[in-house]
């Protein structure tokens, strides 16, 4: 990991810095689907990062009434799909102003919240204090990436606030009985990643390969992860208080490129690192004043994460699929993405 394309970068320094969403929802009855649930309520803030319009999306796919809360005075626009219309309402909100927040979630029983790394548990906690005061049922808070519920992963600097998160919703749920969470994990953003040339490089056919690039990682594309919320809200109580795991494959680096290579038949460049040197090198980076060095930190700490053995990045034998109504992907699936992204 010693030179990362700038659109790499410049794609975790967006989400490091928090292009963020949250969504909330309220349900009458925790335990039905949702197409018979009465007064379906979602409030998502922040729908214009990276995942939060396939989060959006898939709301709206599934009739649920969204109100989308966005920052007073913020410069990114929510972008309202056509014919959605009576489902979806715009609101600014006040993240500062506790009664602002309060107001706002007062019809709500559901948060989902995918804010970014940057001030994440200063954010989320007023959120979550927010939601309590407002007799909020469920807050799913941002996870939506590796298992930071591994002992190994917890230990990694990156995750700090993920982890107060965690903890502090425990808190709140063993004292308040009407108040509960759900974590939701999908390890890596598989057409996302494969778009900016992390997991690897279609475009430059070049690839790091973490630990030899035959570890099996969970890959999950962004429309997926929509429908996972989804599933979560149509599956409260089986989903209460849980850490929920799901992905649309296994798959490793190597099997990826091999894919590559029967579509175009080209040779690639590949560079073999251990991710224990990446985690070294990247708590040295944590250090620098250089914003570039910081986010290539925060690359490290994930690739670790990902594919260091230990630290639980395939998901294989804990998937919660089934439950959240999610079919996966096959080889043949993935080989069709790769297409599309080659071109």
């Amino acid at each position: 990991m010693n030179i990362i394309d700038l659109n790499i970068i410049t794609f975790f320094a967006s989400f490091l810095n928090g292009y963020n969403i949250t969504l909330c929802h309220s349900l009458s009855n925790l335990g039905t689907p949702a197409d018979s649930m009465p007064s379906v309520h979602i409030a998502l803030v922040g729908a214009t990062g990276n995942l939060g319009p396939a989060i959006l999306q898939a709301l709206l796919a599934a009739s649920f009434q969204t109100t989308v809360l966005t920052r007073v005075g913020s410069a990114h626009k929510v972008s309202v799909p056509a014919g959605s219309e009576s489902l979806l309402k715009v609101q600014e909100v006040d993240y500062n102003s506790h009664d602002n927040l309060v107001s706002a979630l007062e019809t709500v029983d559901v948060v989902v919240s995918t804010l970014g790394f940057a001030d994440l548990f200063s954010t989320q906690k007023k959120l979550i204090d927010a939601s309590l005061k407002a007799k909020v049922s469920r807050f799913i808070p941002s996870e939506f990436g590796n298992d930071s519920a591994n002992p190994l992963v917890r230990k990694l600097p990156l995750y700090g606030d993920k982890i107060k998160t965690q903890e502090y919703l425990e808190e709140k749920a063993a004292q308040n009985p009407g108040f509960s969470y759900t974590m939701c994990y999908n390890n890596s953003f598989l057409d996302w990643q494969l778009q900016i040339g992390f997991m690897v490089n279609l475009r430059d056919h070049s690839a790091t390969l973490y630990d030899g690039g035959d570890v099996l990682f969970s890959a999950t594309r962004l429309p997926t992860i929509g429908k996972a919320v989804v599933g979560v809200i149509q599956n409260l109580e089986a989903t209460r208080n849980e850490h929920v795991y799901f992905h649309d494959i296994a798959i490793t680096q190597n099997q990826l490129i091999d894919i590559a290579k029967r579509i175009d038949g080209k040779e690639w460049s590949t560079n073999v690192v251990s991710t224990a040197e990446v985690e070294e090198k990247s708590y040295e980076m944590l250090k620098s004043n250089d914003p570039k060095e910081v986010v290539n930190s925060a690359l490290g700490f994930i690739a670790r994460a990902c594919w260091g053995a230990g630290y639980g990045g395939n998901f294989s034998e804990k998937l919660s699929n089934k439950l959240l109504g999610l079919s996966g992907m096959s080889i043949d699936d993935v080989e069709k993405l790769v297409r599309e992204i080659i071109g």
